[in-house]
């Protein structure tokens, strides 16, 4: 019996990893659970699956977390510290879907404990890449990426040299958007890019996808876990999601990973690697998709893919700062501060402003270094908006 925890087990991912396990009773002893609002869910699952402990990131929904798993034997805890303590509880496998630098923390704990850690975090990668690869190499720690692409990469990949690889191509639907007329994105709402073609995701990797800041994230995490050059990464607009990744060879071949826009694919070649096992998810039918389209994405449209670029380039403290930025112009975005549009634009200036106050190329030293520049870059991305908001 296998020992796995979940982190974010309430979200899109998380629901995604819960419904595997509950379909293989017996085969998995579940020691902890985390979430944030939603208690009902989060206390829900616990009872279900027989997890250890429970753990909301909200310290104020603590009583409700109490209550909910009253008499069940499960504990109950809250707060960013009792995330990082539920990552210390030892487990096999451990689920890495917290959203955002949250995420951060209790991943870089698991990793101590050697343990499998299956990455859904972008964060993790984007903020501090060399300090989480070199984190499991030092603790003999395996982490299987869980992003749909980066999925489809590392099975390309199987058996074969990197030596040898030529191009890494990430594939993206191109978002809720990718069909508007490009004057009129200025005006799109948080219900326009928080509407999915394809799958099936919480609203803020929803809107993320149409802005395609998803996929730039989705760069830079492909340099960090793969260790390839930028100039060997591309993306192209796939709007079927059939296909999650190519990876080109010297010798001209292209490998592809095709599968139906299912987060369980992923997750439950994570969850059985290195094995493969039946997995709940539709069988494509060739016939019936027909058509495969594949089109180079528009710079005017999705100007985080430069965005991403050049920190890919730069290295350092950037991925910390892009990241930080980005979640800033979000949250600015959905309380309707700044326009779709503008989220690039907080990004950008965020990045420029803050340069000459931190050397954006040096290295990060350590997480709390990671928390720092995040923190820095926040404020400075808050500054941001409310200088727009003014003109």
């Amino acid at each position: 019996m296998r020992s796995v925890s979940i982190f974010g087990a309430t979200g899109s991912i998380g629901q995604n990893t819960v419904d595997l396990i509950a379909r293989a009773p017996g085969e998995y002893r579940v020691v902890a659970l985390t979430g944030a609002g939603n208690i009902a869910r989060l206390a829900g699952d616990a009872i279900r699956l027989g997890a250890e402990i429970a753990v909301t990131a909200d310290d104020a929904r603590l009583d409700d977390l109490r209550a909910a798993l009253a008499g069940t034997g499960i504990a109950a805890a809250a707060g960013e510290a009792a995330l990082v303590e539920a990552a210390d509880r030892p487990a096999d496998w451990v689920m890495s879907a917290i959203v955002g630098a949250a995420g951060l923390a209790p991943g870089f704990r698991a990793l101590r404990h050697g343990t499998t850690l299956a990455l859904a975090n972008k964060e993790s990668l984007v903020t501090a890449g060399p300090l989480l690869m070199q984190e499991a190499r030092d603790h003999g720690a395996t982490i299987l990426p869980v992003d749909s692409e980066h999925s489809a990469v590392f099975q390309a990949l199987v058996g074969e040299d990197m030596a040898a690889v030529e191009r890494i191509i990430i594939t993206a639907s191109g978002g809720g958007l990718r069909d508007w007329p490009i004057e009129a994105l200025t005006k799109a709402t948080v219900a326009d890019a928080g509407a999915h073609p394809n799958w099936a995701m919480g609203q803020r990797i929803t809107i993320d996808s149409a802005s395609m800041f998803n996929k730039g994230m989705e760069l830079i995490e492909t340099k960090e876990f793969f260790g390839v050059a930028p100039d060997k990464i591309e993306a192209v607009i796939h709007p079927q999601s059939i296909v999650h990744a190519l990876v080109g060879f010297v010798d001209g071949a292209l490998m592809a990973h095709l599968g139906a826009p299912d987060m369980r694919h992923a997750i439950g070649y994570a969850l059985h690697w290195p094995d493969r096992r039946d997995l709940p998810v539709s069988r494509i039918d060739l016939a019936q998709v027909a058509t495969l389209e594949f089109r180079a994405p528009d710079p005017a449209r999705y100007p985080a893919l430069a965005l991403a670029r050049a920190v890919m380039e730069t290295g350092g403290r950037s991925g910390a700062v892009f990241n930080a930025a980005k979640e800033i112009a979000l949250d600015g975005f959905i309380a309707g501060r700044i326009g779709f549009m503008q989220m690039a634009e907080v990004v950008e200036r965020t990045l420029d402003t803050i340069s000459p106050q931190l050397r954006l190329s040096s290295p990060l030293s350590s997480l709390e270094d990671v928390l720092d520049t995040d923190q820095m870059a926040r404020q400075m991305a808050t500054t941001q908006i409310a200088q727009m908001e003014k003109t």
